[in-house]
């Protein structure tokens, strides 16, 4: 299995809707018109729009490090504005987890 989906779930801080969605628009541009392997990336919000779920999925490791490395200076607005905590599913690469050692995903990989 190469495929690699995401499942990224930010915690709104009080007062920081405005700049989160700005961010969050800024990366889902730049998925459009970067990204070459990503093949699924949808943004969810709560009705209190206290919370947003990101659903992405991507063709495989090098696809998740392109993405990462596109996504540059957004994911540091969105880190300014939500708390992160980020699932993966899947068999990521090691050159993929050094890389994104730093936001702790939980990792879950297939039953076989």
């Amino acid at each position: 299995m190469n495929e690699l989906q995401v499942t990224a779930r930010f915690r709104v801080r009080q007062g920081q809707l405005d700049a989160f969605k700005a961010a969050a628009d800024r990366c889902m541009a730049s998925v459009r018109e970067r990204d070459t392997g990503t093949l699924r990336y949808d943004w969810f919000f709560n009705a209190e729009q206290t919370e947003c779920v990101v659903r992405e999925m991507y063709r495989d490791s090098d696809a998740l490090l392109e993405h990462v490395a596109n996504l540059g200076e957004n994911m540091g607005a969105l880190l300014a504005a939500a708390d992160l905590d980020i699932e993966l599913f899947g068999e990521p690469s090691s050159q993929l987890l050094e890389a994104t050692a730093g936001l702790a995903p939980r990792i879950y990989t297939p039953f076989r």
